[in-house]
């Protein structure tokens, strides 16, 4: 199984990334909504505010994943054996039907992948249907997830 401080690492410099990507988007957007260009020309013309808007989205979404670096900044990595249940800081291999994936159960950062040795990890959290699925569950459990009208069954081959 791979190395999940590693992991750690590349998922803590693909945040760092993504964060710095949204505060340059949030200020670029913010010059818009805030320049002489965009003031209103009459009742009707919305420009200014529609670019305050997604400003506002912007910064949100910058602050948000401030969070979740934050999170791996203080992440404390567990380590679980074959036997033990699974729970926050697992690194699960799963597979559905003749498919493996890896994901590694966080409490923030949701559909953050990377790749690490060649192999695709993605991030879960406990909110999601296949993380609430897991937690409590162990190594050749298998678990049913609802996806719209299907539903998949994935086993847990390992853990760590």
């Amino acid at each position: 199984m791979l190395n999940k401080s590693q992991l750690l690492k590349l998922l803590k410099d693909k945040t760092r990334q993504d964060l710095e990507s949204a505060l340059t988007a949030a200020r670029n957007t913010y010059d818009v909504a805030t320049h002489e260009d965009n003031k209103a020309e009459n009742k009707y013309d919305t420009r200014g505010l529609e670019a305050s808007y997604l400003a506002g989205a912007q910064a949100k979404r910058a602050a948000d994943i401030k969070l979740t670096l934050d999170m791996f900044e203080n992440l404390q990595l567990r380590e679980f054996k074959e036997d033990s249940k699974i729970a926050l800081t697992a690194l699960i291999e799963i597979q559905h039907q003749d498919k493996s994936q890896l994901v590694f159960l966080l409490p923030r950062g949701g559909g953050l992948s990377v790749q690490i040795e060649g192999q695709g990890v993605q991030v879960i959290t406990p909110e999601s249907p296949l993380g609430k699925a897991l937690i409590g569950r162990e190594c050749g459990d298998v678990v049913e997830v609802p996806t719209g009208a299907i539903l998949k069954e994935y086993e847990i081959n390992q853990l760590s």
